[in-house]
Parts: C-alpha cells; sequence; structure tokens
C-alpha cells in the first residue's frame, strides 16, 4: 500500500488554447483516486493549488505569453512540491499544461539535494519542452519547465530568485520524442539529457531504452520524478491535446512504461499533464490517462475491466 496524495494545478496560461484548467477535474470525474484506492493505495485529494499573484515583469522577449501567471504558479508550486516532497505520500499533480512542471520539478529537486540524493526526471513527450525565453518561436511557455529545472540561464523571473537547485542533465531522459524546435534542439545537444525520439523506439524497443534509464537511477540511489504528457501518446487513442504529434507511443507501449517503472519502485513523485477535456472524445483521453496511472500503481493489463466508448 503506498500513501498517495493529488494535488490541481489548473494552469493553462502556458499553452496555445484554452482546456488545460478543466483537467484536473476531468481526472477526478475519470475516477482516478477510486482507481488507486482499488489497488489498495491510500489516496488523499488537496484540492487545488492556487497562483501566487505576480505583478508586471519586465522582460527583453516581448513574444512571451501571460508571462506573470506562468510565474505566479511556478513559485506557488514550487512550494507545494518542496513541502509534499518531504511528506511520505507519493504527489501526483493533475493538470493543466506542462508549464506546472517547472514548480514542481524545481521543488522536488530543491529537496532531493537538501536530502544529498540526486533527482532524476523521466518526461514522456512528443516534445523536449528545453526552450529557453530567448529560443521559444511560440511564446508559449509549457515549452520551457525542463530548460529551467536543468538550471538553463535567463529564467530568474519564474522564481524572482535564483533556483535553489538544478537537475543535473544527465539524470534526465526525454523519451517519444517527435517534435523538437531548431534552436531547441541545439540547447538540448549542447547538454548530457538522454533524447531518445520514436525513431530510436522502433529501431530499439521501448523497454530496453527505458531499463537503461532506470538502471542508473537505481545504481545512484536516486529519487525518480516521472512527467507524462498526454501527447506522449498516438493521438488516434489520445485525442484530448492541444499539440498533437503523429507517430506517439501505441497503447502497449504506454502501458508498457508504467508498468515498468511500476516494478522498478523507483517513482517518488508524478506529473500528468497537457489534458484538455474539451478536446476530448467521451472522455476516452482522460480514462486512458487514469488506466495509465494505475498500471503505474500496479495494475496489469489483464486485470483491466473492457469498456467501449
Amino acid at each position: 500500500m503506498t500513501k498517495i496524495v493529488l494535488l490541481g494545478a489548473p494552469i493553462e496560461a502556458g499553452a496555445g488554447r484554452r482546456g488545460c484548467l478543466m483537467g484536473p477535474d476531468a481526472y477526478r470525474t475519470a475516477g482516478l483516486a477510486e482507481e488507486l484506492e482499488a489497488l489498495g493505495h491510500e489516496v488523499t485529494d488537496l484540492g487545488d493549488a492556487e497562483p501566487e499573484p505576480v505583478d508586471h515583469i519586465t522582460t527583453a522577449h516581448n513574444h512571451l505569453k501571460q508571462l506573470e501567471t506562468v510565474a505566479g504558479w511556478t513559485r506557488a508550486l514550487h512550494k507545494d512540491a518542496r513541502k509534499l516532497a518531504r511528506c511520505e505520500a507519493l504527489p501526483i499533480y493533475l493538470g493543466g499544461d506542462h508549464a506546472l512542471s517547472a514548480g514542481t520539478v524545481s521543488g522536488h529537486a530543491t529537496v532531493a539535494a537538501e536530502e544529498g540524493r540526486p533527482l532524476f526526471v523521466l518526461w514522456l513527450d512528443a516534445h523536449a519542452d528545453f526552450n529557453t525565453f530567448g529560443s521559444t518561436q511560440s511564446g508559449n511557455l509549457h515549452g520551457t519547465p525542463l530548460a529551467f529545472a536543468c538550471g538553463l540561464p535567463g529564467f530568474e523571473s519564474y522564481l524572482d530568485a535564483p533556483l535553489p537547485a538544478a537537475v543535473d542533465p544527465a539524470n534526465v531522459c526525454i523519451l517519444g520524442l517527435r517534435s523538437v524546435d531548431g534552436e531547441e534542439r541545439r540547447l538540448l545537444q549542447d547538454t548530457d539529457v538522454t533524447a531518445h525520439d520514436m525513431r530510436a523506439i522502433d529501431e530499439h524497443g521501448i523497454a530496453p531504452l527505458l531499463k537503461a534509464f532506470l538502471d542508473r537511477v537505481q545504481a545512484a540511489k536516486g529519487l525518480l520524478h516521472v512527467s507524462l504528457d498526454v501527447d506522449f501518446i498516438e493521438p488516434d487513442i489520445a485525442p484530448a491535446v492541444g499539440t498533437t504529434v503523429p507517430g506517439g507511443a501505441t497503447f502497449r507501449e504506454a502501458h508498457h512504461v508504467m508498468e515498468m517503472l511500476h516494478d522498478s519502485g523507483l517513482v517518488s513523485s508524478l506529473d500528468l499533464v497537457e489534458l484538455n477535456p474539451f478536446l476530448d472524445v467521451k472522455g476516452r483521453t482522460a480514462r486512458l490517462m487514469v488506466d495509465l496511472t494505475a498500471s503505474l500503481f500496479g495494475r496489469r493489463v489483464l486485470d483491466r475491466v473492457t469498456r467501449s466508448y
């Protein structure tokens, strides 16, 4: 039995379209807590976080969208994550767009550093989210959280203070890439981030790539933060995301990843991001994300109840 806490982060300011603020309630409606409790876990729902108020931020990058709002969420979630990282329960952050991870990952990295342990990050995503304020072409800040968490410069306004502890890029694995901006690619290649695109998955299979990373986490006695973006999955089966990119992980590949994470026993925190219920079809994406989370916490595919959509 695992103690689990749920914290909603209804942020959509980092994305290019509206709808992600409904994500936390969609997970609740889809039965996330009930599914986890049915597996024998103790679940506490803390409700939704609230952003801090942030006044005007002066920046040379005038194309950035809703910077003050994203900074307010980053500051609030950073503090929330630092509190939850010190508790015995495993936190699941219900998004909300991927900008929320700037706060959650940085908060967990800070506590990991205080405990003298490395934080590893598994980024399950079609995108690297490794842009800086200067490199982002769209100005949508859900494309920046991993760069911020890894300590790339220029993000001082996110916390209105220096980043307490950066994630070592060598401790990051991005799995499922299939859309990376040009300058973002250069930034990524200048670091030691492990980045596996869909071609690597096609050539080697998803299990060996993930196993190699999990072996490193275990050898280092590290903590593992998993950030699962809806667009990691093939959009034909997970349509409720504003950044669909064809050719994503299949149903079985996604479940296999979750089952391997469960078997490893290494996961210490989890983001569920970019669910946009406004774009869903009869709740199928929300249900799939709940099912994947249940697989991470011990349910096997053979235990699933057959559903029609």
